[in-house]
């Protein structure tokens, strides 16, 4: 669920407390929803960060992300009725992946990371450019008791990723234990942080939540005792080939307010027996209905690199469209997430083409994950 899209209407964007690090490390910079974020490093770029995280670990600054603090009596159980998942699957200490939905027509607001501490205490994980749209709705809809409070400076988030990130963390004497989507509290050199055992690369992974005053301090903390363990600093658009390897949805792209979580077949993130969430009845009708497009892989059959918007044809039909695509460094060949049309009926293995700047190239429809995920 990372916020890649840029954000062109940023004059003044806003900056990581690590910038100066990454400034230090050759970074080359993009605009990623308001925020002015790395997207690669000099003496590596993104087939070698990108490798990084599948053979050892690699470190993204996404401290763009929102953080949004709901708090007071009952305020699990307002979140619960407002989020599109279950809360009620999971207990303190737990992670959930969840959706806010518009109301009216079920369309994605933003997909977020539910970190459920108590009953009077939700700590929520939005992305940066959806993060005052979300505080603003559940603040107008919050009862008095429930108190919504927009931190998104507050924080800095370090994704350490990869099979070796283990064996980085024990290094400085944090915790990495527990179960997948689960956190738990520590301390490293005297600062307190949050270890969440969750990801957005499809490796087995952590997240750090770290008060912004000390995130150079953790950052230093995690180089320091990296090399060994082959840590490289990654970038954003590492984060984007990995993501989507793992066909995982990029909001923006491949949900947004016009594909609802039906179409994107993400309604395993739906709480379909919930008695109240945004979006329920606009999705319980959708899903009796079925869809009219639903999100599909795409792996390249030609030599051809798919990209977002590019349609795709059957014959003469136009049967749909590219949401996100890219080189996959992994399989050396192209793979994308398309919308395509139900009607047409076709199942895996089933050919499609796709329009590639006046060049039809074909694509096998197939269904993601393109490549074995670590996390299971």
């Amino acid at each position: 669920m990372t916020d890649v899209t840029s954000d062109v209407t940023a004059t003044q964007p806003r900056r990581s407390p690590l910038h100066e690090r990454h400034t230090a490390a050759g970074a080359k910079f993009a605009p990623f929803g308001g925020w002015e974020m790395p997207l690669e490093y000099a003496g590596g770029g993104v087939l070698k960060e990108h490798t990084a995280v599948r053979e050892a670990v690699g470190v993204f600054d996404v401290s763009h992300l929102g953080k949004v603090r709901v708090t007071g009596p009952g305020a699990a159980g307002f979140v619960n009725s407002c989020l599109s998942n279950d809360l009620d699957r999971i207990g303190p200490g737990r992670a959930q992946y969840t959706l806010c939905c518009d109301d009216a027509t079920g369309g994605v607001v933003d997909d977020i990371i539910a970190y459920l501490h108590d009953d009077e205490h939700v700590f929520l994980i939005p992305n940066a450019a959806n993060t005052a749209e979300v505080t603003r709705r559940l603040r107008a809809a919050a009862p008095p008791s429930v108190t919504v409070t927009d931190e998104h400076e507050a924080y800095a988030v370090l994704a350490v990723q990869g099979p070796r990130s283990a064996e980085l963390l024990d290094a400085l004497g944090l915790p990495t234990g527990h179960d997948y989507m689960s956190f738990s509290t520590a301390t490293l050199d005297g600062v307190e942080l949050t270890v969440c055992r969750t990801g957005y690369t499809g490796e087995l992974g952590y997240e750090l939540v770290v008060p912004a005053a000390h995130a150079v301090a953790v950052w230093d903390a995690l180089f320091a005792a990296g090399t060994e363990f082959g840590l490289r600093a990654c970038g954003l658009a590492a984060r984007d080939t990995l993501r989507t390897e793992m066909g995982y949805p990029l909001h923006g792209q491949d949900l947004s307010l016009d594909i609802t979580p039906v179409q994107a077949r993400c309604g395993w993130a739906v709480g379909w027996t919930k008695p109240a969430f945004w979006g329920r009845d606009a999705l319980l009708a959708e899903k009796a209905a079925g869809p009219r497009r639903t999100l599909r892989g795409l792996v390249a059959v030609d030599r051809a690199i798919p990209r977002a918007g590019m349609a795709a044809h059957v014959g003469d039909a136009t049967v749909g469209t590219v949401t996100s695509g890219t080189f996959s460094p992994t399989l050396k060949q192209g793979i994308a997430l398309a919308l395509l049309d139900t009607a047409v009926n076709l199942a895996d293995g089933d050919e499609v083409e796709i329009d590639v700047r006046g060049r039809r190239a074909r694509m096998r429809v197939t269904r993601p994950p393109f490549v074995d995920p670590s996390v299971r």
